[in-house]
């Protein structure tokens, strides 16, 4: 067997290894090795280690059931604080000196390509700095498969191959203990490796753009210039958020159905409401209707509870919201409800209330996690929205698709759809945000992606309100939402 170093000499050099087996021995008489210089190396590149497991806090919450692939030392795991944290590791010696490290933690030997962890599911599974090394790629990808629950988020990191020739003379001049990378993978190649396994990718994106620590230099351009167009190309790590793909049957999909509350804000719509409940279709177990009336100045409220009056068959609610904005009264509604799944539908009916169940089936038979409502796909009436605010939706939705790390063509569509317990997890987070946003679609969207949602689009048609005026100021709201968008980079985008 080749001394640690002379197999990184060999292996860029010599044939690819015969077999798993030859493989995997090589590497953990490597890191067996490397197992006494760790802690040394870790605190030399402290801006870089210390960056990645700042990231990986952005995307982990504490308090999730973790599993690291190649946990290593077991610094990046304990840096996470899990409810319950299980490092594992192709070294016995990387493995006993986590756990010495780390007693609360739980580490074991184990090499990724044989993960074998019977009846034990996590809410996270972290593979950091660990592709390049991997013997087969796809095979780790599905033994994921056999820990995930149909919640759970895998989140990788891996170097960006724009960086080998960097990292190459790093390693030469002893500023990087030397490793030999044989993957130098791209994204498009790691996307369609999870595709395989049955994972599909939530979020893309590339972080860490100066890893050395240089004062004030290196934030700036970690942070800022490491996200800027034609810049974010250059970052030295890549990283992927990725969910399970569930088939319908695996899915189990609830028996009995979900209950669905339907959340209408409502203020100056005296005479949409009576239209309104009755074209809503009855969705799963039981739908339940919600009014939140908005202080109008016409009859709506009495429209609200005349209608609710004569149609006793139909679970009618009606509130009044204390504060004012649409915000406030999805709010109060959503706290009101008793359905598992959450609804807003407008009460200007320019979304048809028949197009709802489009949404609940995408949320129900797992599509997406947040279904978002789509009016820029279909030909809709051209008095329905003026141009100046069709370039302005769909310059918030380049700039939000941004922001987000995920695709949303529009982000004004008013409908949106998602379960109560992650409503309830949007609402907990609120506080990182900032009570920011009088209309809620931004906060409603901010916070799925900050809990690595599945964004969905549905399409809608998009029709001209056919009673009352619209509550929307096209420069005043514009301007609104443009400071709102720059609060969200400040909270999603530029984190590290």
């Amino acid at each position: 067997m080749k001394g640690s170093h002379e197999w990184v000499r060999a292996v860029r050099t010599e044939r690819p290894p015969l077999n798993v087996d030859e493989y995997l021995r090589e590497w953990e008489t490597f890191f067996d090795g490397y197992s006494a210089q760790v802690d040394h190396w870790h605190q030399r590149n402290a801006g870089y280690h210390g960056a990645i497991a700042s990231l990986y806090g952005f995307y982990i919450p504490p308090d999730a059931s973790v599993l690291e692939i190649g946990s290593g030392n077991g610094d990046l795991l304990a840096a996470l604080n899990p409810a319950y944290g299980l490092g594992i590791d192709i070294s016995g010696e990387m493995v006993r000196r986590a756990t010495a490290k780390y007693p609360d933690l739980e580490f074991q030997q184990m090499c990724a390509e044989r993960l074998s962890l019977p009846d034990k599911k996590f809410d996270y599974i972290i593979l950091s700095d660990l592709v390049g090394y991997l013997y087969d790629i796809r095979l780790v990808f599905e033994r994921l498969r056999t820990v995930c629950h149909s919640r759970t988020r895998i989140v990788l990191n891996w170097y960006s191959r724009l960086w080998q020739p960097i990292l190459t003379l790093a390693e030469k001049f002893g500023f990087k203990f030397p490793q030999p990378l044989l993957n130098w993978t791209a994204t498009q190649d790691i996307s369609n490796l999870l595709y395989l396994a049955g994972f599909e990718v939530i979020q893309q994106r590339g972080h860490i753009l100066l890893p050395k620590q240089f004062p004030f230099l290196s934030t700036f351009a970690n942070r800022y210039l490491a996200h800027l167009p034609g810049i974010r190309s250059l970052c030295l790590t890549n990283w992927i958020v990725a969910r399970p793909l569930e088939a319908q049957s695996d899915l189990g999909l609830p028996d009995p159905p979900p209950r669905v509350s339907v959340i209408c804000a409502c203020r100056n719509e005296s005479g949409n409401i009576e239209n309104l409940v009755r074209r809503l279709p009855e969705m799963g177990s039981h739908t339940e209707l919600i009014f939140v009336e908005g202080h109008s100045k016409d009859d709506t409220l009495q429209q609200c509870r005349s209608v609710a009056a004569a149609m006793p068959d139909k679970d009618i609610k009606v509130f009044v919201q204390e504060g004012k904005g649409k915000a406030d009264a999805v709010r109060l509604g959503f706290t009101m409800a008793t359905g598992d799944v959450l609804m807003i539908l407008d009460a200007d009916l320019s979304v048809l209330p028949e197009d709802l169940p489009q949404f609940y089936d995408a949320l129900v038979r797992g599509k997406g996690e947040f279904i978002n409502g789509s009016r820029l796909v279909y030909l809709m009436d051209p008095r329905a929205m003026r141009f100046l605010n069709l370039l302005g939706n769909k310059f918030f939705a380049l700039l939000l698709s941004w922001i987000l790390g995920q695709p949303v063509k529009d982000t004004l569509c008013g409908t949106k759809v998602l379960r109560r317990v992650d409503y309830e997890k949007i609402a907990d987070g609120r506080g990182y945000f900032g009570d920011f946003d009088p209309f809620g679609d931004f906060d409603l969207l901010f916070g799925a992606s900050k809990l690595n949602l599945k964004i969905v689009e549905v399409p809608v048609r998009y029709r001209q309100r056919t009673y009352g005026e619209t509550n929307i100021s096209r420069f005043t709201h514009g301007w609104l939402l443009l400071k709102m968008s720059a609060k969200a980079a400040a909270k999603l985008l530029f984190v590290a």
